[in-house]
């Protein structure tokens, strides 16, 4: 016999509108106690939590309740959810398509304003808000407050009034004690609280996600160009050595590289100019460069260096491109490499097993969706031609705003228009760069696949949480062996462990510092 669902019970919740869970209000209740960092896993409710606390505050005490997300999508996926959700209370839409005399009016008669972070931090600075009468803030994807992020802002201004309760909402705010720190102390919260998938009152709701990973291999034709390239690489590696400025024994990656570069640029910050920092800059940035199409030509595939390599070209022929685009334009090893490249017929054997996996998944259950994430804006348009091809698939991409060069991304109007055809079962393949990773709503997913691994554990949990919600899912990640993308694959494995040793170590530390919570909500 199927029970009928509980809800919560409150003034200001529509009736019947969110389902109960204990876990939701064990959080809404610690919220209510003081200023708190939400960790819970992505699709177990953060924006649920925050409803929750939002109701209790503009009940209890009025005033204003201020909900901040990363980017436009966000702010009308939370802004619909309040709407449909709230009693009571006008709500209302801020971004930088607002005019600020038009957002000055609304933040002045509105109850629970949903904005972006840049416009609330332009109209502090302006004066044309004050926070003295928010009640709540409420941080969603509270990783961010870090740097110069508007989070930071926002929070120390809301700190000197003192007015009222801050919320930090993230699946993960990083793998080390300092960045979780560092959220902590910027966005000025006094508690931390954790559920995971393992804890009981939350292991009932969750969806099973299998992980697989489909480990390729290069063939050798592509291998050859990679040599070409690595070549390349280590000569002007064996050229900034001579410098002095290479780590000796530790290995030429990346981050020495990045490191090469921050030295470089703090001693000529210093005042200290000569040639040899100069030299030593350009030939770091040739590095850097090369270990780019390295990386492309291993882990992405021939069309994404193709046209990695023919912006080198166009830079180094431009009168004001950079030195390192002519240097690395004019070796010989570009040029047989661009030969090689012309001469290529084939693809990065990943793009062969995903339309395997893709075929596989809607041939079994044609009403799946699936969603791929790419790491760069070329291969995602490379993935998307390929998945068009096979049949059944109906596919789109979903990637940034921001253009580069002739290429425009895809405006905010678009996205959320991608997305509910996503979700309208127009599309059932959806291709995405980073923006699909952030807390967007992208339907139910059966089926997420990696094109390779990220290093990030926030970036590589948010992918994971893209499925598994209303259904069990599966993930699928692509690896090539032996290359930056086992790297990656480690790098994010350990770092995700660490953040959650880190974080109950910090929630011991600081839990036995606070009082006991006192439950606030009811259910029907």
């Amino acid at each position: 016999m199927i029970e009928d669902p509980v809800y919560v019970n409150h003034p200001l919740i529509k009736e019947d509108t969110i389902q109960f869970r204990e876990y939701q209000r064990y959080l809404a209740d610690s919220c209510l106690s003081a200023s708190t960092l939400v960790v819970l896993p992505t699709g177990m409710g953060k924006t649920v939590v925050a409803l929750m606390v939002a109701a209790e505050v503009l009940e209890r005490k009025g005033g204003k309740v201020l909900f901040l997300a990363p980017t436009k999508p966000l702010v009308e996926q939370h802004s619909d959810f309040m709407e449909r959700s709230i009693l009571c209370r006008s709500i209302c839409t801020l971004t930088g398509e607002t005019t600020p005399e038009e957002r000055e009016l609304l933040w002045n008669r509105t109850d629970v304003i949903v904005s972006t972070p840049q416009v609330i931090s332009n109209d502090l600075k302006h004066e044309r808000i004050k926070l003295d009468n928010v009640s709540l803030i409420i941080f969603d994807e509270a990783h961010r407050a870090v740097g110069n992020y508007s989070y930071v802002y926002i929070a120390d201004e809301y700190s000197k009034v003192k007015t009222g309760l801050s919320l930090g909402m993230t699946a993960s705010p990083g793998s080390n004690t300092q960045k979780i720190m560092e959220v902590c102390t910027n966005l000025h919260v006094e508690r931390i609280e954790i559920k995971t998938e393992l804890d009981k009152d939350v292991s009932e709701f969750v969806h099973e996600n299998y992980v697989d990973w489909i480990i390729v291999e290069l063939p050798n034709a592509i291998l050859e160009i990679s040599n070409v390239l690595r070549s390349l690489y280590d000569k002007y590696v064996a050229e900034l050595k001579t410098t002095g400025l290479m780590t000796p024994g530790r290995p030429a990656t990346m981050s020495h590289l990045l490191d090469v570069q921050k030295e470089v640029q703090s001693r000529l910050n210093r005042g200290e100019k000569n040639r040899k920092l100069y030299n030593a800059l350009s030939i770091q940035a040739r590095a850097v460069k090369v270990n780019h199409a390295v990386e492309l030509i291993e882990t992405q595939g021939v069309t994404p260096l193709s046209l990695y390599l023919k912006k080198i070209k166009e830079d180094s022929e431009d009168a004001k491109g950079s030195k390192a685009s002519k240097a690395i334009a004019s070796s010989e090893e570009f040029s047989i490499v661009m030969d090689m490249v012309s001469n290529t017929k084939m693809e990065h054997p990943k793009i062969s097993r995903i339309m395997g996996v893709v075929s596989q998944q809607l041939n079994s259950r044609p009403e799946s969706k699936v969603l791929v994430f790419t790491q760069y804006r070329d291969t995602c348009d490379m993935v998307m031609e390929y998945l068009s091809k096979i049949d059944g698939v109906r596919v789109s991409k979903l990637i940034g705003q921001s253009g580069r060069g002739t290429e425009k991304g895809l405006k905010q109007k678009e996205q959320l228009g991608v997305l509910q055809r996503f979700r309208d079962d127009e599309i059932n393949v959806l291709v995405a760069t980073s923006v699909g990773e952030e807390g967007l709503d992208v339907a139910n997913t059966d089926l997420v696949v990696f094109y390779e691994p990220v290093p990030s554990e926030i970036r590589s949990i948010q992918r994971r949480g893209r499925t598994g919600r209303n259904r069990d899912g599966r993930v699928i990640v692509m690896m090539t062996a032996g290359t930056k993308d086992e790297v990656s694959q480690k790098s994010s494995d350990r770092k995700e462990q660490e953040m959650k040793k880190r974080l109950y170590a910090l929630k011991k530390e600081w839990d036995s510092q606070n009082t006991g919570i006192q439950m606030r909500f009811e259910i029907n």
